[in-house]
């Protein structure tokens, strides 16, 4: 079968490897959908394991099925997601399902960016999902982004009302203002460097937006009585950006860190402003099952529109040139990879 495999973000090569043959609890997808995400494009964190296959945010056709699988029978539409919990932990039993061990070792055989993957036991038990008739390939592959987005809002306690800041509108900002949206949210305010997402930010949801370079804490104010925001959401992994996000947010507010950021980054804030004000702040990483359950009842009910914000569809071929966009960050949402095309 044909592959994209991965030697660093600017050398993305197809190359040939064995289709994967499963064990007697696996399956295999022929693999239709697979976003690029930007977590693939962490070249300190995938240079050390490379050579090797990336992609996660799939969706495709099961096309074989181990003899002791009940669950699915090929011809099934689904998504698989890569990482998945023990649910047995320490640390699942306390709801942390993201700080499993088991959920940070799983993957697939050989990643999304393939024609087919290879589904191991456990990923089979509580890490696929049917789709239903009217979710296409291309809108399941965002449910394990959408699935992140929702476990960050829930343990963050977003709440009905809440004025909502979302710091960076590319896709996962454009998945956190829709989300915020369709919860109830009020007043809901984009951020970016960049005309075209904030324009974007406004077509899906957002009720300003507010280019990076300005003041941003007076624009809030203006358009929030004089008031900061009481939610906001972290979306750029940048120190500049992290550190701006404590002016940004009302005293009792909440501020949800969703982005990574490099190895040696450190932050500076005035601590003892921080501690006066009551601000909560938080990270979320990954997703439980539960979480990609109900991703995709938003994606299914039209809740939350994903189709609209592809931007690109390319062959696995041009799976480096998906790459090399995310990198420039352009004019591009989400891009895509279609490996049987």
């Amino acid at each position: 079968m044909k592959v994209a495999m991965y030697y660093k973000n600017a050398d993305v090569r197809l190359e040939e490897m064995p289709t994967p043959k499963v064990g007697s609890a696996e399956i295999l997808i022929r693999v239709y959908a697979s976003g690029i995400c930007g977590s693939d494009l962490m070249e300190w964190y995938r240079l050390p394991k490379a050579p090797l296959v990336l992609g996660h945010e799939i969706a495709g056709e099961v096309v074989e099925v181990g003899a002791d699988v009940t669950k699915f029978i090929v011809g099934d539409r689904v998504i698989a997601t890569h990482h998945v919990p023990c649910n047995t932990c320490h640390h699942c039993m306390r709801g942390n399902h993201s700080s499993c061990a088991t959920l940070r070792s799983t993957s697939f055989d050989p990643g999304g960016f393939s024609e087919y993957i290879r589904i191991p036991e456990i990923n089979v038990d509580r890490g696929v999902l049917k789709l239903p008739d009217q979710v296409t390939y291309e809108e399941a592959s965002f449910v394990e982004p959408l699935g992140c987005v929702v476990r960050g809002q829930r343990l963050a306690g977003l709440q009905m009302t809440d004025n909502v800041v979302v710091m960076g509108s590319g896709m996962t900002g454009l998945l956190h203002i829709q989300l915020a949206k369709a919860q109830g949210a009020g007043k809901i305010i984009a951020t970016d460097v960049s005309d075209y997402k904030l324009n974007i930010a406004k077509q899906f949801g957002a009720d300003y937006a507010i280019h990076a370079d300005q003041d941003i804490a007076s624009h809030i104010k203006e358009v929030n009585e004089g008031r900061l925001a009481d939610f906001v959401v972290v979306c750029v992994g940048a120190k500049p950006v992290i550190e701006q996000a404590f002016d940004l947010v009302e005293p009792g507010g909440t501020i949800l860190f969703f982005a990574p950021s490099g190895p040696a980054t450190k932050i500076d804030i005035p601590f003892n402003d921080f501690w006066w004000s009551g601000v909560k702040t938080l990270s979320s990483y990954a997703a439980s099952p539960s979480d990609l359950d109900i991703a995709l009842e938003l994606i299914s009910s039209k809740r939350v529109n994903v189709a609209d914000m592809v931007t690109h569809r390319l062959p696995l071929s041009e799976t480096g040139e998906g790459f090399r966009m995310v990198q420039e960050g352009g004019d591009s949402i989400k891009i895509i990879v279609e490996p049987h095309k």
